[in-house]
């Protein structure tokens, strides 16, 4: 668009699913963040902000339904630095907001951006006014009085109050560009893209364990954040979604598997936009590409060519909090449960354990990973399970050698309200009842090391 490639990547809203989008977000350069302008930060925004400041990456927000009666544009910019703890610069300013929207006043341009809702043609008929600046008489013409009052008097309250748009601390996510506009009317969303391709950044460098990754080596490099198997069900096909890092990407090429070190040639590649897919024969740095996998790619893999192996920052496993015991409903179906639930859990839409009986335990931030789960092993695999819920909820991976006799001595510590379980890994795990179990836990073995998040 106008010049630029754009990969977007949609995630999740739901916080059930907020570990898929931290994954998603280590792929991602920038995040655009959507707020309901009656709304204002939701449960689940603060969640996903909180993995977008992890990571320091630029945050530009669209304040979203101006259309409709929002709260007071002060208001929700006072929202973002109180609850979110971000500064914020809006770079256009809507006019009525008691559902007697007229449009923004962009306030770089000195431009007035009007809004016709007799008109339903998806913004196809938006007319920009340019004006001489907020004083400019044709304004009148243009606002009812009591708006334009407002917007004057807004305007010149954030000129002499508000935060400059310092694009060094937009870059660092210490600032937000803010828009206001209506999607569903397409009114703003265009002027928003067009700031957006000025202001966001260009592929980011990448730590790795050889050092520093630049975007314009020669060499070529990425990293799987993500796989989704059965998007096609009729041809049971499995993507490995790989965020290129560095130098180009051809159809055919072979490259070396850090997790195994073995080659592997990338053969059938792929981009999709909703449903369409298109074959990729090139690709370069900050490009997503999906490969058809075999089975040989987990969440985390690095590919790279040349002969220095290397593996970028490990993503991070959080642990879950709804834990369920797995067990097929049909034992002859057996081979289809073990199937699903390995391939499952390599996409990492849920968490899978085995316990001392070797039975499958599965882990979930939200209720509704489970639900998806137990519904795809259903239609997809043909394997209907029965889930028993477990009565913990906390979980900490434990810091040991793994020797026989060091697992068995943390065993040994356990009781009815704790539990060992062991991850894909077979690294020890224990699941608590509650915090409280846990603290007493703590209290009681301060010589047992737990960790909260692991690296896949």
């Amino acid at each position: 668009y106008d010049g630029c490639h754009i990969n977007i990547l949609d995630t999740p809203g739901h916080q059930d699913f907020s570990e898929d989008t931290y994954r998603t977000l280590c792929a991602a350069d920038a995040a655009v963040m959507v707020l309901d302008g009656a709304k204002g930060v939701e449960a689940q925004t603060i969640k996903l902000f909180q993995v977008c400041r992890r990571r320091g990456i630029p945050i530009f927000t669209f304040i979203n339904k101006m259309d409709r009666a929002a709260k007071n544009p002060f208001d929700l910019m006072d929202e973002l630095e109180k609850v979110l703890g971000i500064r914020s610069c809006p770079v256009n300013w809507p006019i009525g907001t008691d559902g007697d929207f007229e449009g923004v006043y962009e306030r770089s341009s000195q431009s007035v951006l009007v809004f016709d809702k007799e008109n339903n043609d998806h913004g196809a008929s938006m007319v920009t006014e340019k004006v001489s600046g907020i004083d400019d008489p044709a304004l009148e013409k243009m606002l009812m009085p009591g708006h334009l009052e407002t917007l004057r008097n807004d305007i010149e309250l954030l000129d002499m109050a508000g935060d400059e748009l310092d694009m060094d601390k937009v870059l660092h996510g210490q600032l937000t560009p803010v828009f206001f506009g209506s999607a569903i009317t397409n009114f703003g969303v265009e002027p928003f893209l067009k700031h957006f391709l000025k202001m966001a950044p260009e592929p980011a460098v990448h730590n790795s364990t050889d050092g520093i990754i630049e975007p314009d080596d020669t060499m070529f490099s990425g990293f799987v954040f993500k796989i989704q198997a059965n998007m096609n069900p009729a041809h049971r096909d499995r993507l490995a979604f790989i965020r290129i890092c560095s130098g180009t990407f051809e159809r055919g090429m072979t490259v070396n598997l850090a997790r195994t070190g073995k080659p592997i040639k990338l053969a059938q590649s792929t981009q999709l936009m909703a449903n369409e897919r298109a074959n990729v024969d090139t690709a370069m740095a900050g490009d997503v590409i999906g490969i058809y996998d075999t089975g040989n790619f987990m969440i985390g893999d690095t590919l790279y060519t040349g002969k220095q192996r290397f593996e970028f920052e490990p993503l991070p496993t959080f642990p879950p909090e709804i834990f369920s015991l797995v067990l097929p409903k049909d034992t002859m179906k057996a081979k289809q449960f073990q199937k699903g639930v390995q391939q499952l859990a390599q996409e990492g839409a849920i968490q899978v354990y085995h316990n001392e009986y070797n039975e499958t335990v599965i882990g979930a931030v939200g209720q509704l990973q489970i639900e998806v789960f137990n519904y795809r092993l259903e239609n997809e695999y043909n394997a209907p399970v029965r889930l028993q819920s477990l009565d913990m909820s906390v979980a900490r991976w434990v810091k040991c050698e793994g020797t026989p006799e060091d697992v068995d001595r943390v065993r040994s510590l356990t009781d009815g309200r704790t539990m060992m379980v062991f991850d894909r890994f077979d690294r020890p795990m224990l699941l608590f009842a509650n915090q409280f179990t846990l603290n007493y836990f703590i209290e009681r073995h301060p010589d047992v090391e737990l960790l909260e998040a692991t690296e896949v």
